[in-house]
């Protein structure tokens, strides 16, 4: 398989809401819009990849679904997203592996798992 791209697709049963999580409170720059002019679906950046907000949706949201975000520092984020009314699950942890996570909820109740990656950890060395 020659993977060209990739997105994870999210059908929201509030796409307006869910784009004001996504666009406004957690800040993702916005790649495109399409769709019907009164409910645009967007397509966000996440790094190498993208987040697609395309609805309807409605259905549950299962426990073994989470969207991994890498930031610079979950701490500062925390700060933020805290008093924005940011469902968080768990506050900042190291976890064994060495990575530092902090779990959040967007207004579905899909999980988003906000990773900062230590200097000192093993994905940080040089691999040459």
């Amino acid at each position: 398989m020659d993977v060209l791209s990739s997105r994870i697709l999210l059908h929201p049963s509030d796409l307006a809401a869910s784009k004001r999580f996504y666009g406004e409170t957690l800040g993702l720059a916005v790649a495109r819009e399409f769709g019907d002019p009164d409910n645009l679906s967007c397509a966000y950046f996440l790094g190498s990849g993208l987040l697609e907000l395309s609805g309807p949706g409605g259905g549950e949201v299962g426990p073994d679904v989470a969207v991994w975000l890498q930031v610079r520092d979950v701490e500062a984020e925390h700060q933020r997203l805290r008093p924005a009314g940011v469902d968080v699950l768990r506050a900042p942890k190291q976890e064994p592996w060495g990575l530092v996570e902090m779990w959040i909820a967007d207004p579905d109740g899909v999980r988003i798992v906000l990773v900062e990656i230590p200097e000192d950890h093993p994905l940080r060395r040089d691999q040459r």
